[in-house]
């Protein structure tokens, strides 16, 4: 009989579920920029597109008809950027590329409104090589086999990093794939071997890494982004936030969200044998 009153509970409290909508204010959709400037010219783009409300499930609205350019401040020069259909994002006219401690200034135009970000091409540290090794699985872990990228550190400041990871063709860019690091815990990161933990490979894969040495301001945002995607929107999670931009406002009334990225950028490949 107590398992039948029990059975029956539990049966009620499930019938009970129902779907809730929050009502959100609505708010106004704002220009997002994302834009790198690195001494890679296969890497400098600037995307522009429109914020969109949590429920929105418009696809990606790309800007198309912003004026876009790069001024070099050392030089005075002014590097044109124009639309491009096939990539969705303004690329440099003549394919120029950033030039090591040399300060670049992003300014965005858009519908009256001026947007403005800076920032310098800092010395790359030293990525000699890759190393990788098979590990078994573990709870948390699949089995596969994991990266360590060896090199050095010799910087007492502006010690901010990325690392990208791409397996054969595919960027990996999920909340797992993000990896940041800093000098918290020293420079020696890279001389003791930085593995990467979290990405397993497989035989057979081409594993490619790309280390960033970032500005300060656009790790600062990167960060706020891993802080976004760890957000489950629990109970005990804080409020999700944007990130903190690294652009201003020079004329207009309209805010912005979004980063400018300046940096060096180091590439390392190999194939999982």
């Amino acid at each position: 009989m107590r398992y039948t009153l029990l059975l029956g509970l539990m049966i009620v409290l499930f019938s009970c579920q129902e779907e809730v909508v929050l009502e959100l204010r609505e708010s106004e959709n704002y220009p997002v920029i994302e834009a790198s400037w690195t001494d890679n010219s296969n890497l400098n783009q600037v995307k522009i597109s429109m914020s969109k409300t949590y429920y929105d499930s418009a696809s990606y609205r790309p800007v198309t008809n912003a004026e876009v350019y790069i001024v070099h401040e050392e030089r005075n020069h002014r590097i044109e950027f124009e639309y491009s259909e096939q990539t969705l994002s303004y690329l440099p006219v003549y394919n120029q590329r950033g030039l090591e401690a040399q300060h670049y200034t992003l300014h965005v135009h858009i519908k009256g409104n001026h947007y403005r970000s800076s920032g310098v091409l800092l010395e790359a540290p030293k990525l000699d090589s890759i190393s990788y090794r098979y590990k078994e699985k573990r709870l948390l872990r699949p089995a596969g086999y994991y990266l360590t990228l060896h090199g050095k550190i010799s910087f007492d400041e502006n010690n901010y990093y990325r690392v990208k990871a791409v397996r054969n063709d595919t960027l990996l860019v999920s909340r797992n794939d993000y990896l940041l690091f800093d000098d918290t815990f020293g420079t020696a990161a890279l001389e003791d071997g930085f593995e990467i933990e979290t990405i397993p490979y497989q035989e057979g894969d081409e594993a490619r890494i790309a280390l960033y040495r970032l500005n300060e301001s656009a790790y600062n945002y990167m960060e706020g982004i891993v802080e976004l995607m760890y957000n489950d929107g629990g109970l005990f999670s804080p409020p999700p936030q944007n990130p903190p931009s690294n652009f201003e406002l020079v004329e207009g009334d309209m805010p912005v969200l979004g980063y400018f990225l300046v940096a060096p950028v180091l590439t390392e490949s190999v194939t999982i044998e």
